[in-house]
């Protein structure tokens, strides 16, 4: 990653406690949050692209979602290491919108959103955040307030911690393995 000596456990004499230090910034995709709130671990296979199984048919049902869901409004926006579902103006002000399939990892969502907001205000521009379930028909506003602040960046913090780590966390069973397309990776 970042060239740093990591201990191999034989004895090499580098110093290090088995994990990379001081890993170089990197730009955080808002998906990678969406993820830390579910699984660190999955986040961290992510991190060292050890990839999914991407015939999963969560996955592509997905993808599937993202290409149909609001395609009258679709107008994606990339910034950072993040893709943002539509931005649009609403009421005269900038309008950040994520598109999921179900509101069954609310607070997942709602710190994915929350970090693009960050993201955007740290490059000055200011917006509003909503998130939509199409399948429920139903829309939820996102404020970025102090304390949806904090934990964004507590989460940021983390994962740039998670990316030094040379072994991923344990598997550890929450309530997304048995639809998680790195299941077999896990629990094989």
């Amino acid at each position: 990653m970042d060239g740093h000596p990591v201990d191999d456990g034989a004895g090499s004499g580098t110093g290090t406690t088995g994990a990379l230090t001081a890993p170089a910034p990197f730009p955080l995709g808002g998906t990678l949050l969406w993820y830390y709130a579910v699984c660190r671990r999955e986040v961290w296979l992510m991190l060292h692209a050890i990839n999914p199984d991407e015939d999963d048919p969560n996955l592509e049902y997905g993808r599937f979602l993202q290409a149909q869901a609001y395609r009258r409004e679709k107008k994606e926006f990339q910034t950072g290491g993040s893709k943002l579902d539509i931005v649009t103006r609403a009421g005269g002000e900038l309008l950040v919108v994520e598109v999921k399939k179900s509101s069954r990892a609310l607070e997942s969502a709602r710190l994915q959103l929350a970090h693009y907001l960050l993201e955007l205000e740290e490059r000055g521009v200011r917006a509003r955040g909503e998130l939509r379930f199409p399948e429920e028909r139903r829309r939820e506003a996102v404020v970025l307030d102090q304390g949806l602040r904090d934990r964004v960046l507590a989460a940021r913090a983390d994962i740039r911690r998670l990316a030094g780590e040379a072994v991923p966390p344990p598997p550890a069973r929450v309530q997304w393995c048995g639809k998680c397309a790195y299941a077999e990776f896990c629990w094989s």
